[in-house]
């Protein structure tokens, strides 16, 4: 009995070790949008189905490390107040249009077709906002223009 309790327990720790391993060394996989902390936006006709990033957490990891955006999505980050926050692309896979708006949804901004090659220059390039803004938008490359969206317009955030 004793050496079937001792094979018992050397498999129960292989089995863990196997779990462990699959756990924590797996090659990383870009995951879809989350379906929760989804909202929309909308810019006169056209609506995003964005992911929010409220937190100074998930503002920070961004889209950083994603292998796409899907059309009609994207990031919408919300600050507490106004400020010149600034963007970067670390980490970022593909290019990017990032729109700026202020408290009222005004855009103040818009950086087209952003590369991720941005910021492995020297300094890394960091994109500010013309005034104020308490939304980014990061949607795919292309995005405003082919959908004619210009500094001035007004987005709604919708539940």
């Amino acid at each position: 009995m004793p050496r079937l309790a001792n094979l018992i327990s050397i498999a129960a720790v292989l089995l863990a070790a196997v779990i462990f391993g699959w756990l924590f060394f797996r090659p990383a996989v870009s995951m879809p949008l989350p379906t929760q902390n989804i909202t929309r936006v909308t810019i006169g006709t056209t609506a995003v189905a964005v992911e929010v990033a409220d937190t100074d957490a998930v503002r920070e990891q961004g889209l950083s490390g994603r292998a796409a955006l899907g059309e009609g999505s994207g990031m919408l980050f919300v600050f507490d107040v106004p400020g010149n926050y600034g963007f970067w692309m670390k980490d970022m896979h593909f290019s990017l249009d990032i729109l700026f708006a202020d408290e009222n949804g005004k855009i103040v901004s818009i950086y087209r077709d952003l590369s991720p090659d941005s910021y492995t220059k020297s300094p890394p390039e960091v994109f500010y906002p013309a005034s104020p803004s308490r939304y980014v938008l990061e949607v795919p490359a292309g995005f405003a223009a082919s959908h004619s969206i210009e500094e001035g317009m007004t987005f709604k955030v919708e539940p």
